[in-house]
């Protein structure tokens, strides 16, 4: 069934678990690069500006391939609010409708990754941040969750929709998408 939550279009289901060029596409407030390609059997490494935007903020991930031939990955930005249209399908997050942006997700892509809030202890360096956290102040956070780490389709869109405006000016989405084989 279709909800909306935040301005995020998901369909709602039960499912279990789930190189280097870079090319800037910007239409209706949506960045998007293509990070890496990559096969099964290889790990690639990316580094992923966090939310909001100019936090300086950076997330480190080592990601292996869910696709069984050669695929690249998709680094998505919408400013909100946003759509998006992905749906649990064979253990993946399915996006079941193309972006209307150019460069966007397209359908078919496997959303891996998204840009999510979650309160914690603040992060960060110096006496302030030192001090917060022995205090126990709490205050948002951003991470990248991974979408493959989840039993619960619910946990997907938990995660999609703690990206608010009271929090944030944007979304990251990474996609990974198949590359067609070329013959040899």
């Amino acid at each position: 069934m279709n909800i909306k939550l935040a301005s995020i279009f998901v369909l709602f289901g039960v499912a279990s678990a789930f190189t280097s060029p870079r090319a800037t596409v910007v239409g209706r407030s949506a960045t998007s690069s293509s990070l890496f390609s990559s096969t099964a059997d290889d790990f690639v490494e990316l580094s992923v500006s966090l939310p909001p935007s100019g936090s300086g903020m950076q997330s480190n991930m080592r990601i292996k391939s869910c696709l069984p031939g050669p695929s690249e990955y998709l680094e998505v930005r919408y400013k909100l609010p946003f759509d998006l249209s992905v749906e649990p399908k064979n253990n993946l997050a399915i996006c079941t409708k193309a972006s209307r942006v150019a460069g966007g997700e397209q359908v078919g892509d496997v959303l891996r990754y998204t840009s999510q809030w979650t309160l914690g202890l603040p992060k960060g360096e110096g006496l302030g941040q030192s001090l917060g956290g022995f205090a126990g102040s709490l205050s948002w956070g951003c991470s990248m969750f991974d979408v493959m780490a989840v039993k619960d389709w619910r946990q997907v869109v938990e995660a999609l929709t703690t990206n608010i405006p009271s929090r944030t000016d944007e979304v990251v989405l990474i996609f990974e998408r198949p590359l067609k084989e070329t013959a040899e």
